[in-house]
């Protein structure tokens, strides 16, 4: 029998992602921050190609992001609901970590692989700041894919993706717990 982190267990038994929307200051100053980053980075990466980077979103830049968000919703002629929601993120924000897939060229690790390591990254980053004590949301939406706000907004090359926008910050109350899947009803087992 195997030696279980049993404190481990009983956080993923229990870990709960906060919303956006909940998450207030302090943030984590940028050393606390740096170790958060750290433990996300120690994630799948077949081929240790390390095909995601951070782009770290401090309060100052959340205006700015904020309106180029509006920007972009209103040149799209998107509705006023998903106008809201874009810019709100930001308008709300205090810190957060845009997790940027960025492909290498490579022949023995797809493409797909890498995204699934970025999206690794962006749960490993939300699992730190929540075991540091910290509140933690991923978030995407339709922002995080319009090209004009990865590129103007966040700097990104042509080839690179927003694989998730994690915020992090203090919280007030833990939030409820939700349905989670039937795992007898999700589960195939191949025993032959």
């Amino acid at each position: 029998m195997p030696d279980k982190n049993q404190a481990a267990l009983d956080f993923l038994a229990k870990r709960r992602s906060h919303s956006p929307k909940v998450l207030t200051t302090p943030v984590p100053d940028k050393a606390q921050l740096a170790e958060l980053l750290t433990l996300a980075a120690r994630t799948p990466d077949h081929g240790m190609l390390v095909p995601w980077r951070f782009v770290v979103i401090e309060k100052p830049a959340m205006a700015r992001l904020a309106d180029l968000a509006e920007a972009r919703a209103k040149s799209l002629g998107r509705s006023e609901e998903d106008t809201s929601k874009a810019r709100g993120q930001f308008d709300r924000g205090n810190l957060a970590v845009a997790v940027v897939e960025s492909p290498i060229d490579s022949p023995k690790v797809p493409t797909y692989e890498q995204t699934l390591s970025a999206g690794a990254v962006c749960l490993s980053l939300v699992n730190a700041a929540l075991a540091s004590g910290w509140g933690a949301g991923w978030v995407t939406g339709w922002i995080s894919f319009d090209r004009g706000f990865a590129e103007q907004g966040l700097g990104l090359a042509t080839n690179e993706k927003i694989a998730g926008i994690v915020h992090i910050g203090s919280f007030g109350t833990t939030p409820p717990d939700r349905n989670r899947p039937d795992i007898q009803g999700i589960t195939t087992w191949l025993s032959e």
